[in-house]
Order: structure tokens, then C-alpha cells, then sequence
């Protein structure tokens, strides 16, 4: 596995002040009052301090939230501790959250601004992210691959824009994608928990997707924002259209962004690109102008469209032609086309080598020339990057139902190979 300790997770320009007053807060005071009142009503009793850390919100804030809640008779205190008052729905309070919650039953850190939002992904955009040959080389150091593909990954990282690998299967694309993520993963950004527009709210955050780094971010930090590596975002044969849009869930009446918001200021990798239920021209139709000009739109329920930023490397990978698989005018807004091929022997041994080393099964270096002798000659195949895994696997899954140590010679290669390899007429 590659090392990542090289990552610098200083964070950029952004969210580093937290509000201190309601007026400082970049959402309307109804929407926190009203975020507030369906917290409290979830919650049960809770501590002035308490209503701050579910909101996210400073405590100078939650404070005045809870007055403002007092003063319409919605709360009530019922007690101190220490110097911090306990507050509690009363029943009109309660009468007005039940309405609150038919709209939406959002109860989670108070969202940002879109405005904010719009504003610190472009101060993080990925085209400002500068890639060096020493940035490449350490990423991909787990990888064997020559120094000319590794000057196009460089080369195509600092385009900021998009990418096409495409090669034959078996050549490490998926891997390819996914390790160029991490070459632009070496500074740390901004993610809002969620975004509010016009009373809408739009959850960003992703926890399976977004890598928190809590030891980097500021004390005083809006903490309605966490501070995350870059993320990295996989979608393969799964993707719909529907997976582009803003997802509304009906039940709990609030929105979840799509995978390209999620990706912002990261990387989307498209893996299999043309085996989607979504056709690869209804795809790229979609991202005409977000590849262009990066801006994307997006479909509120009741039809409003949102323009939200576009700030990403889309990386599509496919081992398919990708003069097949869309027109000349959508392959040209793919700024960068990167073909994977096969590796020639001294490669393949390496890999091998690797692969065994890694599983702690000792590497013949002879037994591995008669493997590529017979890919070669008696299959008449290239020699793919995905091969010495595969078969060291054979070997590893024979050996365990023997009882017996793994062991890398002509007998069990023989075996792995007649179990992975198609056999010929």
C-alpha cells in the first residue's frame, strides 16, 4: 500500500472563524430558529451547550436562539447547570415543531449559505492544486509503471479537468484512477455538513466518502464545515441519471447533493465508462456544459434549477474505444486521453515479485519466465498487470484448502493457471 504520510493537511483559506452572533450566520435567523425548535423537540431537555454542539453552532449563538425561543413562549427553562440554563419545548413550542417537521425533518448541524458554499469550493478548486514529478512518483511508488506514464498523469493533474484511460482489461485502470486521487489529496478542504437554499436543505457531507482530518482543524473553526482531504468519488455500472440530480427523499423531506457535489474539489472517477444503464452520449449531454464551463444545474422538486459549481477532475476509465464510445466533439471536452497498455517481461516479474513478496510466498524468478513463455506463446496473450494477483491468489486459495504453505513453483503454477486462464480448443 502506497504512504500517505507526505499529505499536508494545512487547510486552505476558509471557514476558520466561527460565528459569534446570529447576524454573523450566513443563513436567515428563521431557518436557526427553526432548526433549534425541531432539535429541542427531538431531543427532549437539553443545555443551552448541548443545542450548540448539535447545531454546530457557537455557543453565543445557541444562547441567543434559546431567548429568541423564550420570547415566543416555544421554550421554556427549567433549570441551571452550573451557569448554563436547561431548556425544555413547551406545548405551543412543541405544536409549532410538529408543523416544522412536515416540511422537513432535517435536525443536524445548521447548514451553510449556497452563496459560502459556491464561494469556498472555487477558493479550493482542484486547477489550483500544482503537481510536480516528485508528487506523482511518491503516489504511484506501489505501482510498477515507466516514467512516460507517469509524466502524462502529471501532466494531465494539472490540467484540473478530465481525464479518459482506456486500455484493454486487466491493466490496472480502476487502480490508476483511484492513486491519481491521492496525488491531489496532499492539502486538506472545506466541506459543509449541509447546504440551505430557500428553506431547502441539501446534505454534503458523507462520511463513507469525505476523510475527516480533526487534528488540523482549528479551534475556532465554523464548525458547521468539516476539514477533509480531498475527496475521491467511484461511481461504476451503477450509475443512473438520477444519481446526477439532487436526491429528495420523501420521507424525510430534505435533499442528499449527487455524487458530482460530493466530488467537488476532488476527483469523480467513472469506472467502466460505456457499461452504465446511462448511456455514455446521455452522460456526457449532461456534462456538456459543466465540462465547459464549470457550472453545473441542478432540479429542486418543484422545478427551481440551482447553479452549484462543477469544481472537479472527472476521470473516466474504459476498456472500451473511446472513439466508439462518444463523438469528437465530446472527446474533445475530455482534455486528456491516457491509454493503458499491457507490461512488458521485466514488469510482469516485478509485479510478481511484489505480489508474492506481499503475500510471503517466495518468488522464482524462473518459475515466473515460464509463465510469461506460456502466456505468450501457448495463449497467445499479452501480458497483463492483473495476472501475477490473480494467480498468486489461485495458488493462495489451493494451498489453504491443502493445508499446506503456499509455494510459488511449476506444479502449483501449473494448477493456478489451468483454474484462471479460459482453456483453448
Amino acid at each position: 500500500m502506497p504512504n500517505y504520510d507526505f499529505f499536508n493537511t494545512e487547510p486552505v483559506h476558509g471557514p476558520t472563524l466561527r460565528p459569534q452572533s446570529i447576524e454573523e450566520v450566513d443563513v436567515r435567523q428563521s431557518i436557526l430558529e427553526d432548526l433549534a425548535l425541531k432539535t429541542l423537540y427531538m431531543s427532549g431537555t437539553l443545555s443551552v451547550l448541548q443545542l450548540s454542539e448539535k447545531t454546530r453552532l457557537s455557543f453565543e449563538v445557541a444562547k441567543e436562539l434559546a431567548f429568541q425561543l423564550r420570547t415566543e413562549l416555544l421554550c421554556q427553562v427549567t433549570g441551571m447547570h452550573g451557569h448554563v440554563p436547561q431548556i425544555a419545548i413547551t406545548s405551543e413550542g412543541r405544536s409549532r415543531a410538529a408543523d416544522l417537521l412536515t416540511q422537513n425533518h432535517y435536525t443536524g448541524p445548521a447548514p451553510v449559505s449556497l452563496a459560502s458554499y459556491v464561494d469556498q469550493v472555487r477558493i479550493q478548486s482542484v486547477r489550483k492544486v500544482e503537481v510536480h514529478a516528485n508528487d506523482v512518483k511518491r503516489a504511484f511508488a506501489h505501482l510498477v509503471i515507466d516514467d512516460g506514464l507517469l509524466r502524462q498523469f502529471g501532466t494531465s493533474l494539472n490540467s484540473g479537468s478530465s481525464i479518459f484511460l482506456y486500455g484493454p482489461p486487466g491493466t490496472g485502470k480502476t487502480t490508476v484512477a483511484e492513486t491519481l486521487s491521492q496525488v491531489i489529496s496532499q492539502d486538506a478542504v472545506w466541506i459543509p455538513y449541509a447546504v440551505e437554499v430557500e428553506g431547502e436543505i441539501i446534505t454534503v457531507y458523507d462520511a463513507a466518502i469525505h476523510k475527516r482530518v480533526a487534528e488540523s482543524e482549528p479551534k475556532d473553526r465554523d464548525e458547521r464545515w468539516v476539514l477533509c482531504q480531498r475527496p475521491a468519488v467511484l461511481v461504476g455500472g451503477e450509475l443512473t441519471a438520477e444519481m446526477l440530480d439532487l436526491q429528495y427523499n420523501p420521507t424525510t423531506k430534505f435533499y442528499v447533493g449527487p455524487v458530482q457535489m460530493k466530488a467537488n474539489n476532488g476527483v469523480l472517477i467513472i469506472d467502466d465508462f460505456g457499461r452504465q444503464r446511462l448511456r455514455p452520449e446521455d452522460l456526457l449531454n449532461r456534462w456538456v456544459v459543466p465540462l465547459d464551463r464549470r457550472i453545473d444545474f441542478l432540479t429542486l422538486a418543484g422545478g427551481k434549477k440551482l447553479e452549484v459549481p462543477f469544481e472537479m477532475l472527472v476521470v473516466f476509465a474504459s476498456n472500451m474505444d473511446p472513439a466508439t464510445l462518444v463523438d469528437a466533439c465530446f472527446l474533445r471536452r475530455i482534455q486528456t486521453k491516457i491509454k493503458i497498455d499491457g507490461v512488458t517481461d521485466e514488469q510482469f516479474c516485478e509485479i510478481f515479485r511484489r505480489v508474492a513478496n506481499e503475500h510471503s510466498v517466495t518468488f522464482d524468478p524462473g518459475v515466473c519466465a515460464d509463465l510469461i513463455d506460456f502466456i505468450r506463446d501457448v495463449l497467445k496473450l499479452e501480458l497483463r498487470q492483473c495476472y501475477p494477483r490473480d494467480i498468486v491468489n489461485q495458488v493462495l486459495w489451493a494451498a489453504r484448502y491443502e493445508g499446506k504453505k503456499p509455494h510459488l513453483d511449476h506444479v502449483s503454477m501449473a494448477q493456478a493457471v489451468e483454474a484462471y486462464f479460459l482453456a483453448r480448443s
